[in-house]
């Protein structure tokens, strides 16, 4: 499966963004989907998760309550809203899937596909 992630862009803090990860050659509905970002000088951190059923989702604390996951199965996409952004949020950001679909992965070795990464950067 090919992942295309799009929808970064500059927003002033506060702002919103949506993020799309979008698939081809496969459909993703029984992949397990997760969203990570990359700082300069930083690791690869985990963001967000969604199981191949989408019954279970996870965040990461420093974005729980201000980000939503979730997929849409008709588009074969996955979706990251992004609310009450910070500057710390400033990132490249990367949709990845997990084939075994079950449950959730928050380690960035546990996923086989990756996309290109959309860059996010949240500035006044």
């Amino acid at each position: 499966v090919q992942l295309q992630a799009s929808g970064g862009g500059l927003v002033q803090p506060g702002g919103s963004l949506r993020l799309t990860c979008a698939a081809s050659g496969r459909t993703l509905n029984r992949y397990g989907m997760g969203w990570f970002r990359q700082a300069p000088g930083r690791e690869r951190e985990f963001v967000s998760a969604i199981s191949g059923s989408g019954s279970t989702i996870h965040y990461a604390d420093s974005v729980k309550g201000r980000f939503t996951i979730s997929r849409d199965a008709a588009k074969n996409t996955v979706h990251l809203q992004m609310n009450s952004l910070k500057t710390e949020d400033t990132a490249v950001y990367y949709c990845a899937a997990d084939e075994m679909g079950l449950g959730i992965r928050t380690a960035v070795d546990e996923y086989e596909h990756w996309g290109q990464g959309t860059l996010v950067t949240v500035s006044s």
